[in-house]
């Protein structure tokens, strides 16, 4: 019958609906049906072989065995068992006699499976999940009357009980009471959308058969009630010592403590040697406390105040941001290596960099193995519902470039947001249902029934292990106090936080019911009671506790190895060349195709030209510069990692890092293809995200040190979908977490007439963004100082963000190249002086930074001004003061003026006068402006014509053939 499920899967009164329409006019229903009402209608008039109904009963049978007789009577060769479009079990070939049909029991037995059908899935809208308060009715239709079944019905016998397992004689009775027991009792089932067959089985299997077996032993009762003793001690602790003070208490969501230690547990016995999770603030302190071993001393310093950070690099973080990192040791004795990620106080932003995290673990320490390292994303359910990164995040977890192996998303859910309560916080029933897109089942249930909690992340943890997808645990609970400890929240939930105020905590109710079952005896429940009360008092004694041995890591060793940078490191750069074996063996890798491979024309011309780049010209141009960084390093076994919308070819169709047979599509990323030992790059064109992916990339750097990680943006102008990650992680986590970070993010910038949503990568918020030394800000003008920006970051003893203005038409400019030589020797060059001007005639300087440099410089040379230096700051942050005044002490007697393509009130304009007050005379820029550019070509050359004319103290000159100098200007974008 699951063959025929399809039909199973549709309301019965439709069917009968349309059977009824098809019957008064066979042409009125759709074809498909139609069919199938034919089908159906021959089956009743020939029951039984073919045989016709006479006086409402079929004639006897044959037996199956006897020879076929065709239509002309002759004996024909009985069919093979293989015979037929038909040979899976839904065959009919060879079946025996067909049972004379009860019209009345069929449509009956349809009614019961349609029943089963409907618990499946519409059960959890009726599954006593709340543990505060009424679910609202929403409709489940779950009454036997929907199926137009009735309570004479109950004591009939139905062979559809087999589909529960309880055989072909279970009564409706007895069918109605399982699914009641399995669907709706304190863990509602989401899981019937899921496509493929193979786990939907598996999934109906563990929901329908274990659940209902599911009975821990009284060790593991006492655990589970230990553990919850543990999260009520804790919240009672911090609330008489600390009364009023923000903690972001767990109260009434306790059993995320045994929920958490049981995923452990159980994940340790699949394989997992590391978890990694990532969670807001509300029970963080908890999960630090009672799941990664921080000590209530440590922890009771940081409220006291008298915690010594480490401050050096930064000014700190409240106290429920904070990382961790533990080893702790299972029942059965594994260790199990557990991190709680740091994050901000934007909700959900941390899951990204959790998932990055893992990935880097899965690629460097585990042989890319998913079962030995899981992460957990613990979600309130106003913010999973509400934050966007949700969806991003479930969007990238079955993608090549991002896939982790599955999360278990836990989601606390005390039905309020702040003061929003969850009927204004979301259309959705559920805060889960982004879950759907991804086939994710869901598991909710009761905050207040412990056991089942533990059942539904035991589950959660063998599906992400058996299957490495996603899958949700949504566990309804309750927040005792308001948003935090000090807010009131009956003025916005008053009669919810009446009921909550007269409700038991869930160890209390735990208890209660332990003792009634008999599962635990009166003597043994008051003895846990009273260890309960002594390790209360023994917290608020302050009784030391011992810290947890912790081994560290290799990676983490390997962050170990590094320092702090000082003021001083970025006085002189250092040596990043690398030998001319490296280069060559780099062009040959790109410049070779494997036998077989067809390439476009357009490829053909292109690696012919990287050839002549590489081994005859030896002049690279940006392109080339790039990818001999990133094969340097790959044959130094460093990781490198790129991602971004198109990055494998790149925006502006340059870097062809994978190129594609023009047949087969079949893709070969040269650079995996070099000769000798070294590591693969990997390059992922990313999904249509820029704060997910940027999440992502960071997580991957924070976890790996010796692993160049890069993210592009499509524009620059794009990255501000991303500014929570860039103002709450990228610029600021060494300052508020002491953690280091060395990715890289490549946004082009410039002004080339394509608009204000294609020229401006808004330098002036990342440079705003920038003080102790914290990020590295650069626009860079020559491939080979682009190459040594991109080893610099591997080759410094500690790591910074570095945020490059990359460039657009200076990726095919035919000044934009180097010689070999520089990248065989050398160092990045924070500042590059003028080759032109002669000194001694130098009344001018004009600083810049980017492609504007290319406008100058052609102006100099085409007006052979010796008199005018251009001076570029390849480097803005950190400053280069001591190589900037290094380079003007050339031009004592010169006024030094700033030239910037952006409007006067973005770009580097207002950088610049932290740091050279004194020094500038004026600024040279496009008028203050709201947008960042013009939308008209004509307008666009106008003005960047203006701004050289300024620059070189000449007239404006007068565009006599607009026409000609717009066709100029985009030839130069396009080229």
């Amino acid at each position: 019958m699951d063959a025929y499920s399809y039909i199973a899967n549709a309301h019965g009164d439709y069917i009968d609906q349309l059977y009824q329409a098809y019957k008064q006019n066979p042409e009125s229903v759709d074809f498909g049906w139609r069919k199938f009402f034919e089908g159906f209608d021959f089956s009743q008039q020939y029951p039984a072989e073919g045989q016709p109904v006479s006086n409402g009963k079929a004639a006897t049978a044959q037996p199956a065995s006897r020879p076929a007789v065709g239509s002309a009577g002759v004996a024909t060769q009985e069919q093979p068992q293989d015979f037929g479009v038909l040979s899976t079990v839904a065959s009919t070939n060879n079946a025996g006699a067909i049972e004379p049909l009860d019209t009345h029991a069929t449509d009956k037995e349809t009614a019961v499976r349609n029943l089963i059908h409907a618990y499946r899935s519409r059960g959890h809208l009726r599954a006593r999940t709340n543990p505060v308060r009424e679910r609202k009715d929403r409709k489940a239709r779950l009454e036997i009357a929907d199926f137009g079944l009735s309570e004479a019905d109950l004591d009939t016998k139905f062979h559809n009980g087999d589909l529960l397992g309880l055989g072909k004689e279970a009564s409706l009775r007895e069918i109605v009471a399982a699914l009641d027991k399995i669907y709706t009792g304190t863990i509602g089932f989401e899981y019937m959308y899921i496509r493929d067959p193979q786990v939907l089985d598996w999934f109906r299997d563990k929901v329908e058969k274990d659940s209902l077996s599911f009975n821990p032993g009284p060790e593991y009762k006492k655990r589970i009630l230990s553990k919850l003793n543990e999260a009520v001690v804790f919240e009672n602790f911090l609330h008489t010592k600390f009364l009023g003070q923000k903690r972001f208490s767990l109260e009434g969501g306790e059993t995320t403590i045994p929920a958490l230690d049981a995923i452990i547990e159980r994940s340790s016995e699949l394989g997992v040697r590391e978890v990694m999770i990532g969670m807001a603030h509300r029970g963080r302190l908890n999960v630090l406390a009672n799941i990664m071993g921080k000590t209530y001393e440590q922890i009771f310093s940081e409220f006291e105040g008298t915690a010594v950070p480490d401050l050096t690099m930064g000014d700190g973080d409240v106290k429920y941001h904070m990382g961790y990192s533990s080893e702790v040791e299972t029942s059965a004795g594994q260790k199990v290596n557990l991190k709680l990620a740091p994050n901000p106080s934007h909700l959900e932003a941390v899951n990204p960099v959790v998932e990055g995290f893992v990935r880097a673990k899965i690629e460097h320490q585990y042989g890319d193995d998913y079962h030995q390292i899981l992460p957990i994303l613990i979600h309130g359910d106003a913010a999973l519902a509400g934050q966007g990164i949700g969806y991003e995040v479930t969007q990238m977890s079955q993608l090549e470039g991002y896939k982790t192996g599955g999360t278990i998303h836990f989601v606390i859910n005390n039905q309020v947001g702040f003061t929003t309560d969850f009927e204004d916080a979301r259309s959705s029933i559920y805060s889960t249902d982004l879950a759907k897109i991804i086939d994710a089942p869901v598991l909710h249930v009761n905050g207040d029934d412990p056991e089942a909690v533990v059942f539904a992340v035991r589950l959660a943890t063998e599906y992400r292990q058996q299957f490495h997808a996603d899958i949700f645990i949504d566990m309804v609970c309750y927040r005792r106090h308001g948003h935090n400890e000090s807010d009131e929240p009956k003025f916005t939930q008053p009669t919810l936080y009446n009921l909550i105020s007269k409700h038991k905590n869930p160890r209390e109710v735990y208890n209660e019911i332990l003792v009634q079952r008999g599962d635990v005896d009166a003597e043994l429940a008051n003895q846990m009671d009273r260890e309960f009360r002594e390790m209360l008092q023994a917290r608020l004694d302050m009784v030391k506790q011992k810290p947890l041995p912790y081994k560290y890591q290799a990676l983490e060793n390997e962050w170990r190895s590094l320092r702090r940078a000082t003021p001083e490191d970025f006085d002189q750069s250092p040596e990043t060349g690398v030998s001319a074996e490296v280069l060559d063996k780099v062009g040959k890798a790109l410049t070779t195709l494997p036998q077989g491979f067809r390439p476009l024309k357009q490829i053909e011309k292109l690696l012919e030209e990287r050839r002549k780049m590489f081994f005859e010209t030896r002049m690279l141009n940006w392109a080339a510069g790039e990818l001999l960084a990133y094969g340097s390093l790959l044959q130094e076994n460093h990781i490198v990692r790129v991602s971004g919308q198109d990055c494998q070819r790149g925006t502006f169709s340059h870097r062809h890092a994978v190129l594609h047979d023009a047949e087969t599509s079949a893709p070969y990323n040269s650079l995996n293809y070099m000769e000798g030992e070294h590591e693969n790059l990997r390059i992922y064109n990313s999904l249509l995200s820029e704060y997910g992916v940027l999440g992502f990339e960071f997580g991957y750097a924070m976890a790996n040190p010796t692993a160049l990680v890069v993210w592009e943006a499509q524009f620059g102008d794009f990255a501000n979908g991303a500014q929570t990650m860039i103002d709450q992680f990228i610029v600021s986590s060494e300052s508020k977490w002491q953690r280091m970070n060395g990715m890289v993010m490549l946004l082009p910038h410039g002004y080339e007439g394509q608009g204000p949503e294609h020229s401006n990568a808004r330098p002036e918020r990342f440079l705003q963004l920038s003080a102790e030394n914290n990020i590295v800000v650069a626009n860079i003008t020559t491939p080979a100082n682009f190459f040594h920006l991109l080893r610099r970051q591997l080759t410094w003893s500690f790591r910074k963000p570095c945020v490059v203005m990359s460039p657009k038409s200076l990726l095919r400019h035919p000044l934009c190249v180097s010689p070999a030589e520089e990248f065989t020797s050398g160092s990045f060059r924070e500042v590059l002086g003028d080759v032109y001007a002669e000194a001694k005639k130098v009344k001018r300087v004009l600083l810049c930074s980017g492609k504007v440099y290319y406008d100058l410089l052609e102006e100099q040379q085409k007006s052979q001004r010796t008199d005018m230096a251009i001076v570029r700051l390849e480097q803005l942050h950190p400053f280069p003061q001591k190589q900037l005044n290094a380079e003007l002490a050339k031009y004592p007697k010169a006024k030094v003026f700033w030239v910037q393509e952006e409007p006067e009130n973005m770009g580097y304009w207002n950088y610049m006068l932290r740091f050279l007050r004194r020094e500038l005379e004026d600024v040279i820029a496009r008028k203050p402006s709201a947008s960042p550019a013009t939308g008209y070509n004509k307008v666009h050359v106008k003005e960047q014509k203006e701004i050289v004319a300024r620059a070189f103290e000449t007239a404006t000159p007068a565009i006599e053939n607009v026409k000609a100098t717009v066709e100029q200007a985009d030839k130069k974008v396009t080229d």
